[in-house]
């Protein structure tokens, strides 16, 4: 693909419509966009069907039926399946076809896939996203862009669709090496958060003049302005999920080994989520650190 795409002339496939796919895709749809969708619950792309998706019945149909094709689905086995499986996107694309991961992945699989696109005469970019269901809902997500340059700017008219931040960071993995310092810090937010909280309720303060007076100081951040609030209304649905956190932090965990590189930061957050997460409550937002039982 060599020109930019546009609402007339480029059918998007869109594989993944959970919390954080659903308002993505559906901001194309409104913009105009043709859009074919697969979801592995049918029943969570009705809305998606309504507003005038097509369906596809798998990752390989929806390729075939689209110029670009962008996933986002939840662990790096996922993507593999849904790009190289046998009914994988892969087994669908057709030479000049665009293929974009947004999952949250590992920079290994991302270039595997490049490569793998490479020999069909397809671009593969990998495009993890942050600022959660809020930030998918207002297209404000921030997005962090690896692959070739003119597939990266042939498709920039969508990412500008659902993002207000989108930079291309390099070649393919690059994207997913951001994402990764992105989990990291907000990792350490959330550490933070959490603590925070606990010590105005400890020493009897009101919690909502408490972040009233600190979130536009210093100590501002995206998890204290977005997070702290559902935390003290004791709403944790997934903006984003524990499980999924934990999947990113033991990536990030990962390529520290490999390379050689200690963050005892990361460290932490990692044994404090796999913790939450082994208590059950994986299937919540990452706000729930604040139900955290005993201490390791």
């Amino acid at each position: 693909m060599t020109q930019n795409v546009s609402p007339s002339q480029t059918k998007v496939g869109w594989i993944g419509t959970g919390v954080m796919g659903a308002s993505m895709s559906r901001r194309l749809l409104d913009a105009g966009y043709s859009l074919t969708v697969f979801n592995r619950t049918a029943e969570k792309a009705k809305s998606l069907l309504e507003a005038g998706a097509s369906w596809a019945d798998s990752p390989a149909a929806v390729a075939e039926a689209s110029d670009v094709i962008v996933a986002i689905v939840g662990m790096p086995e996922d993507v593999e399946q849904t790009f190289m499986g046998e009914a994988g996107v892969l087994a669908g694309v057709s030479a000049g076809n665009v293929v974009v991961d947004m999952t949250t992945s590992t920079p290994d699989l991302a270039k595997r896939i490049f490569a793998s696109a490479n020999k069909l005469g397809v671009s593969a970019i990998d495009a993890p996203v942050s600022g959660g269901d809020v930030g998918a809902k207002n297209g404000t997500l921030s997005i962090m862009i690896g692959g070739e340059a003119d597939a990266v700017s042939s498709v920039t008219p969508l990412f500008n669709k659902m993002g207000s931040t989108v930079v291309h960071q390099g070649p393919a993995g690059m994207g997913q090496h951001t994402k990764m310092v992105n989990q990291i810090l907000v990792a350490a937010g959330m550490i933070g958060v959490r603590e925070a909280v606990e010590y105005a309720a400890a020493a009897g303060l009101d919690s909502e003049s408490v972040l009233q007076s600190v979130s536009s100081g210093a100590a501002g951040s995206w998890a204290l302005s977005n997070l702290a609030p559902r935390i003290l209304n004791g709403d944790y649905e997934p903006g984003f999920y524990v499980d999924h956190f934990v999947k990113d932090l033991g990536i990030a965990v990962a390529e520290c080994k490999r390379m050689k590189l200690e963050l005892p930061g990361l460290e932490l957050a990692n044994q404090l989520y796999k913790q939450l997460q082994s208590q059950g409550y994986g299937a919540l937002g990452t706000q729930a650190l604040v139900k955290l039982k005993g201490r390791q």
